[in-house]
Parts: C-alpha cells; structure tokens; sequence
C-alpha cells in the first residue's frame, strides 16, 4: 500500500474495534479535567496545552490558567504579559499568544463548525476538530499522534499512510453518535497500552532536545524579562550565560515569535 492509497476497514472489523474500545474506555479511562466540561472555550486551553506537552504538565497549569482567564472575553482583554506569566513552565510560548489572538477574534464565543473555528487565529484542522468533538459530541473525526498510532496498529494499516488517507479512515470508524467517548478511548489506549514503543510506531515528527537548545535560551529569557522586568542586551546575554551574538539570536527567535521587543535600548515583552 502507498501512502495515499485507499484503504478501507471491512463494516465488521469496524465494529469489532468500537466495541472493544469503548468497554475498555469504560473501565479505565482516565479522570482529566478538561473531560468534566463541555465549555468550548476551557476545551480549546486544554487542547491548546497539550500540544508537545506531558500531560501531568498540562493538569497542574490549566486549573489556575482558566481560573485566572474564566472566558475568551477575560483572555481578550488581558496584557500579553498576564497570560504569559500564567502560562510559565508549559513551554512552546508562542501558544500563549496564538490562544490569546483568537479569544481577541472571538469574544463572544467560539463557532460550532468546522469552516468558522479554522478562520480563527491560532486554530489548525486538529484543534478545530478536537473542540467540535469534546464540546459538542459532533461527528467529526480528529487525528492526532495517540489516534494515528492506534489506528494503524488496530486496523494494520501502512506506517507511512498520508495525513488525508489517515482522515479518510478516522472519518469512517467513527461511531456517531458518540464522538467524545470514541476519542477519548482512542488516546488513553495510545497513551497507555498501544504507546509508540510497545508498536514501533514512530511519530511523524519528533521533538528535539530541550537542554541547552536555543529553545531553552529564549524560554530562560522570557522568564527573565517576565519576572524582572526590562534588561539591556548586555543584562540579558549575562542572565543567560552566552555571548552578545548568541543573545541576539535568541532575541531575534522570541521577537519573530511576538513575544518581545526591543527600544530604547532594552529588551521587553511585546504588549500593544
């Protein structure tokens, strides 16, 4: 098989697989946060944290994160600043700002279909999928590394299967009707049980190491610049232990990202 190939599950396998999963969902799911709510909004944060993020990471910062931004109108109108300070220790920064420019495009409240959620800032295909299925039960099918990796160790399907033809799959397994549970058995059996190292399934893309990376060096410099305040160039290259040049790299990386500024001489978080 190649990777556009269709590839379609006989009606009887498709069942088989329904059934076994959501009995085992419903003996050992686990007790998330984010799963005792419908509210778009707090299911957006989540999905937003949990991208390239550990889930135990994530439960310890989405509590007080909504706690201190209760709707995308208190989100909307918060200083750049407040959000990033609340979103410290999640990493990947430019998602507090991404999350933050899409409760600014919508105030009032977020969409109900597809086409309208992925207009919005800040949403790609996923996330947009993951709201519709966790707020509404809609049947809609979302695709992400635990729900790839099941499906093609489940359902034996090439390694190498394209992003659409993994869709197109994902789309006719689904048991309408009963989406949220559905995918939410698909990722805790991922998590758990068919983990990459138990099917030799490798992620489409791996992250690379965090220590000593330039990764590392802007999430050390926001901190910084969070919790003191403005520095000079020089104060910062200092706080971070590296050259003036390599500094200026990191500054760079952190203003293509909109997360800081640089005038009169000293270096800031990027707030209008």
């Amino acid at each position: 098989m190649g990777r556009g190939r269709a590839v379609t599950p006989a009606p009887a396998t498709v069942r088989a697989l329904q059934d076994r999963l959501l009995a085992w969902y419903a003996r050992h799911g686990r007790e998330l946060p984010w799963r005792r709510t419908t509210d778009p909004y707090a299911i957006l944060v989540s999905e937003v944290m949990l991208q390239q993020t550990q889930v135990p990471r994530v439960i310890a910062r989405y509590g007080p994160f909504l706690e201190r931004f209760p709707t995308l109108a208190d989100l909307a109108g918060a200083s750049l600043r407040d959000v990033l300070a609340a979103w410290l220790g999640l990493g990947y920064n430019s998602r507090a700002l991404r999350l933050k420019r899409c409760a600014e495009a919508a105030p009032e409240g977020l969409p109900d279909d597809l086409e309208r959620l992925r207009a919005l800032p800040g949403i790609g295909p996923y996330t947009a999928r993951a709201v519709l299925v966790f707020a509404h039960d809609a049947d809609v099918a979302a695709v992400d590394a635990n729900v790839r990796r099941v499906l093609t160790s489940e359902l034996s399907l090439p390694h190498d299967l394209s992003p659409a033809a993994l869709q197109r799959v994902a789309d006719a397994v689904l048991p309408r009707g009963r989406s949220r549970d559905w995918h939410n058995a698909l990722m805790d059996y991922g998590s758990l049980v068919l983990t990459a190292r138990a099917t030799g399934i490798a992620p489409r893309t791996r992250q690379t190491p965090f220590a000593g990376s330039p990764r590392q060096r802007r999430a050390r410099l926001l901190r910084r610049l969070l919790e003191d305040g403005p520095l000079t160039p020089a104060a910062a290259a200092a706080a971070l232990a590296v050259t003036p040049e390599a500094c200026r790299e990191t500054v760079a990386g952190l203003a293509a990202d909109g997360l800081v500024v640089e005038g009169d001489g000293l270096l800031r978080v990027a707030d209008p």
